[in-house]
């Protein structure tokens, strides 16, 4: 008798565990999709934006004009220009040759950046937009555009030269004219005192007959 207690017991037991783990298995488990968010597309797709300058080379002082496409509508873009110095030649010193074929050292001209190297541009509905700048250094700058919303980004290139000065005059470059012009005077005074001596003999001449 006491053992059929203590095995009614037990089962008592077992159904009372059991149950609420047949109550939990038998609620639905939520699916992994159900419980994670689709991945959200971005507010601006990504493409190829684009910068191009209408001129590659320029002299200093003269003006370009950057165009972007493909940015975001109505954004603001911020622009920064680096600057690469021109390679000057070994020493520091561009050579100048003189008429005689010797050289002379110039010194290279420091540049100072007056333009600005930062500056933004406003795109319309299109993500189109156009500056003008006008380099106040030479050498090789790069302009590079980046859109405030967008991310989007884009560079190019321009070459500015120095403009071409007249060359200077020098005691050097004044010997050759002016050694030309000695040798004139002097065939002019000989060709004078040979027409003087001419008509000399001539007078003389026509008065003895």
């Amino acid at each position: 008798m006491r053992l059929s207690r203590i095995i009614l017991a037990l089962t008592v037991g077992l159904a009372v565990v059991a149950v609420p783990t047949a109550a939990g298995a038998a609620q639905p488990q939520p699916t992994p999709s159900a419980t994670t968010d689709p991945p959200q597309p971005p507010p601006y797709p990504p493409t190829n934006a684009s910068l191009t300058v209408n001129r590659p080379t320029i002299y200093l002082g003269e003006t370009v004009v950057l165009t972007g496409t493909n940015f975001g509508p109505n954004e603001t873009v911020d622009i920064n220009v680096t600057v690469t110095p021109q390679a000057a030649p070994a020493g520091g010193a561009a050579p100048a040759r003189r008429s005689d074929g010797s050289t002379v050292a110039m010194a290279p001209v420091a540049y100072q950046a007056s333009a600005p190297l930062h500056f933004t541009a406003q795109t319309d509905a299109q993500g189109h937009f156009t500056k003008s700048y006008t380099p106040s250094v030479t050498g090789l700058l790069t302009f590079t555009a980046t859109g405030r919303e967008s991310g989007r980004t884009a560079s190019t290139q321009l070459r500015v030269l120095h403009k071409k000065q007249p060359l200077p005059v020098t005691g050097d470059s004044l010997g050759t004219p002016m050694k030309l012009g000695g040798g004139l005077v002097g065939a002019g005074a000989i060709m004078l005192l040979l027409t003087l001596a001419w008509r000399r003999r001539q007078r003389f001449g026509g008065a003895a007959l």
